[in-house]
């Protein structure tokens, strides 16, 4: 498939790496224009190009740029993007620590349906509820025992069908996390958030998702990670996202 990826950071350089190396034609993006993507796009073996390169033609594109970011789009970007055309968003809302806060979602809107609402488009909600090290370095053949698993949320079967396919081959157990209005049980601070669990644990976490709880523990992220150090392993960060929720680990 042609996928487009806007952003080259973490998450957005991983994937496309990852897909392109099981084969798809990757083009990358992001806002510096073609000559600021070429570093990236060389690294992981994609192609450089703007972000109307990155979707225009594309059979997929995903977005996996700083939340807040989507509302400095170009407003004509998806203007031509078909209904057939997958889209995904990776992103996360950090308000109080990267981005301004955002009334709509404060109020209850899941983050995805913002983004959705942002870009005129429906939307998968995926790659967001895993760490950039974790999609990197512990991604394992289909079948593998205690192979870890990713959510996936949407309103569409063919697009979620999709989606479930590239987490497959970058090495995840997708996970059917229902709707796009469901996705708030896979944001940030939820049992299902960038805890390492394989598919069983994955669909227990997000069904003990509690909103009101998320929020809480969101508000306190900025306390959270600065008991962590300055510089904190992949296994702190996990170990502290399950102690935090840890009703996940009770039989």
């Amino acid at each position: 498939m042609k996928i487009g990826i806007i952003g080259t950071g973490n998450i957005g350089s991983i994937l496309a790496q990852k897909l392109s190396v099981v084969g798809h034609d990757v083009r990358i993006a992001n806002s510096r224009g073609v000559e600021g993507a070429k570093q990236v796009a060389v690294e992981v073996g994609a192609k450089a190009v703007d972000v109307y390169g990155a979707v225009a033609g594309m059979d997929v594109v995903i977005l996996s740029i700083p939340f807040f970011a989507v509302t400095a789009l170009p407003a004509d970007l998806f203007s031509a993007v078909g209904t057939d055309v997958v889209l995904i968003d990776t992103g996360n809302y950090y308000p109080g620590m990267r981005d301004p806060y955002i009334p709509d979602i404060d109020n209850g809107m899941p983050e995805s349906v913002w983004v959705s609402r942002q870009i005129g488009r429906p939307l998968i909600k995926e790659f967001n509820n895993v760490l950039a090290y974790t999609l990197a370095e512990l991604g394992q053949p289909e079948g593998t025992p205690g192979r870890l698993a990713a959510a996936v949320a949407g309103d569409r079967a063919r697009s979620k069908a999709i989606v479930m396919k590239l987490v497959n081959q970058t090495g995840f157990d997708p996970v059917d996390a229902g709707t796009l209005s469901e996705s708030w049980r896979q944001q940030p601070c939820t049992p299902a958030y960038c805890c390492d669990y394989d598919a069983e644990a994955m669909r227990k976490a997000l069904a003990l998702a509690i909103p009101e709880v998320a929020v809480r523990i969101r508000d306190q992220m900025p306390e959270f990670f600065s008991k962590l150090g300055p510089n904190p392993t992949h296994a702190d960060i996990v170990s502290a996202n399950r102690a935090t929720n840890s009703v996940i680990n009770e039989p």
